[in-house]
């Protein structure tokens, strides 16, 4: 009886062994779907199966997404009523520990002077849309023309952050950082020839989003460029057929696009509220990006100190010379100023920053209370008669006349031509319906619905926001010259400034009193409009984790 009951007792710890030995079986090469290998062996499929988590893109830190209250923390002494507290939960992503400075600026312009001749009339207006603005420094009453002349160029100012910039150059610097960074990360790993990024023209230029939908017309279809030593590490042989696989999204090598921060995540960085975390809840709100409800230090060492670049009073930019300086009389070097929690400089103070939203001065919770964000137009990639991607040509390249009339590249050679999405993409969908969702749920009942007339005619009497319609038209002779006409909106009539042409920015600059250093402060200003204290950073999302590490017991 004893032996039986052993070796029932011995069978089962077996049985147990056996079925807790193949419960945690190590699954990394082989599917848990049908037990097949991943790894492309014996010609079959192959996935990425030793992935070690997103890279840290060049400038980059990193900021763990979580739940905060996003909005005023002061009295409204402005009485706009446009920054109501509300709870949001942002996704983790990563921030430029810096404002965009000069020198990374026109790293851009030198590289589009190079790939676009400006010298050439059909690629003039690629590097002049792209230049900031240097006449932002002028002042009717002011002699600023030492800034107007050297600012942007002088290495003086080279690791100061870039001034006028208007919202959509912005935007346009961050796609070609995106481009940059990864044309880079191929060439490094050898996935694309030596040396690739330095043999570009505008007939062979690199696209992040060309390069994953149809990798053989990058670099003008140059195949010695295209594939690199470790290209043959791609290749795949299936049914003796041999084929030619690039660098995909499943691989892990490219990184996600450099963008705009939306609003939400430019607040909840700017706090850096781990300073004031207690386990799962915060104990108090913060004013500033740092600790306290004071401008200056309160630290034994520097003790006075101030710790951001502001304007403090009439006619007070820095303060007396010498001690209770801040040490800048315009903008300040990026990092003067000791960093957030989050390991951010100048979150407060120096330049005022745009953000991705579009402004309404309600942010509309009751909707959505995740990454909240106000500007999505999607699109969708144009397809070819040859039924693929159609790519961007010297011949075909995508402009913008601004409403001050300015000319600016909205799709250079090389990137894949795109089109709004369509009511027939849409149908039965219930997340979206519309391919321009910037006006969506604005407040008032009828643009809450359908605020157009039959035939998506708009019906000027039903707009929300009656902001001034200025207009530019192009203008050709009888010799085929051409000309812009800049028709003003005279009206009277006008109530307000916005429409869905107006973006965020944050932050405050070193223009501004200190009330606007509270990160939930919110202004608007015309996306193609430039000033001489609004400049920007980046930001990416992170795909993968919220942490980068695991959670660990507190100290």
């Amino acid at each position: 009886m004893r032996i039986n009951t052993a070796l029932k007792s011995f069978f089962a710890v077996a049985v147990l062994g056996f079925v807790a030995c193949n419960n945690s079986r190590d699954y990394k090469d082989n599917s848990r779907a049908t037990g097949w290998d991943l790894t492309g062996k014996d010609g079959m499929m192959k996935y990425q199966t030793d992935y070690e988590g997103q890279k840290t893109g060049p400038g980059l830190v990193f900021i763990e997404g979580g739940t905060f209250t996003m909005g005023r923390v002061q009295d409204d002494v402005m009485h706009d009523w446009n920054n109501t507290p509300t709870q949001q939960h942002v996704q983790s992503f990563y921030m430029d520990e810096t404002e965009v400075t000069n020198r990374m600026y026109l790293q851009y312009l030198d590289w589009l002077k190079l790939t676009f001749p400006p010298t050439e009339e059909k690629y003039k207006n690629i590097y002049v849309g792209a230049l900031p603005d240097t006449l932002v420094w002028r002042n009717r009453l002011g002699y600023n023309e030492t800034m107007t002349n050297n600012y942007l160029r002088h290495p003086a100012y080279q690791n100061y952050p870039v001034v006028g910039v208007n919202w959509i150059q912005a935007t346009e610097f961050s796609k070609w950082r995106t481009n940059r960074v990864n044309q880079l990360l191929l060439e490094q790993e050898e996935y694309t020839a030596e040396g690739a990024r330095f043999q570009t023209d505008a007939n062979s230029t690199f696209d992040t989003e060309t390069y994953i939908n149809a990798p053989t017309k990058t670099y003008g279809g140059n195949d010695s460029l295209i594939r690199g030593r470790n290209s043959d590490r791609l290749t795949q042989v299936v049914k003796e057929d041999t084929i030619h696989k690039y660098v995909q999204r499943k691989d892990g090598v490219l990184l996600p696009e450099y963008r705009l921060p939306t609003e939400a995540e430019w607040e909840y960085a700017a706090l850096g509220m781990s300073s004031v975390r207690e386990y799962n809840q915060y104990r108090g709100r913060k004013k500033y990006p740092w600790d306290g409800q004071y401008t200056r230090s309160g630290s034994r060492k520097t003790s006075g100190d101030q710790l951001a670049n502001f304007k403090q009073g009439d006619g007070d930019y820095g303060g007396i010379a010498g001690w209770s300086d801040d040490g800048a009389d315009i903008t300040a070097e990026i990092k003067s100023y000791a960093p957030n929690d989050y390991g951010l400089y100048d979150m407060a103070g120096n330049v005022s920053e745009w953000v991705a939203d579009v402004y309404r001065p309600i942010v509309d919770d009751e909707f959505n209370d995740f990454n909240y964000y106000r500007g999505n137009v999607y699109t969708k990639n144009s397809i070819g008669q040859d039924g693929t991607v159609e790519v961007l040509t010297p011949d075909n390249i995508a402009y913008d006349t601004l409403s001050n009339g300015s000319i600016v590249a909205r799709g250079l050679p090389g990137e894949i031509k795109k089109e709004p999405v369509t009511r027939e993409d849409t149908y039965l969908r219930t997340q979206f319906t519309e391919s321009d969702n910037r006006d969506f749920r604005d407040g008032d009942k009828a643009s809450g619905r359908y605020y157009r007339e039959q035939g998506d005619i708009e019906d000027e009497s039903k707009r929300m926001y009656n902001s001034p319609k200025h207009r530019v038209s192009v203008m050709q002779d009888s010799t085929g010259n051409s000309s812009l006409d800049r028709q003003y909106d005279t009206s009277s009539e006008r109530t307000t400034l916005i429409d869905n042409e107006v973006r965020v920015y944050k932050g405050g600059s070193w223009r501004d009193r200190a009330y606007w250093l509270d990160p939930a402060q919110r202004r608007y200003f015309p996306q193609d409009m430039a000033t001489d204290d609004i400049g920007f950073r980046n930001a990416m999302s992170r795909v993968g984790s919220k942490s980068q590490k695991g959670k660990r017991a507190r100290d």
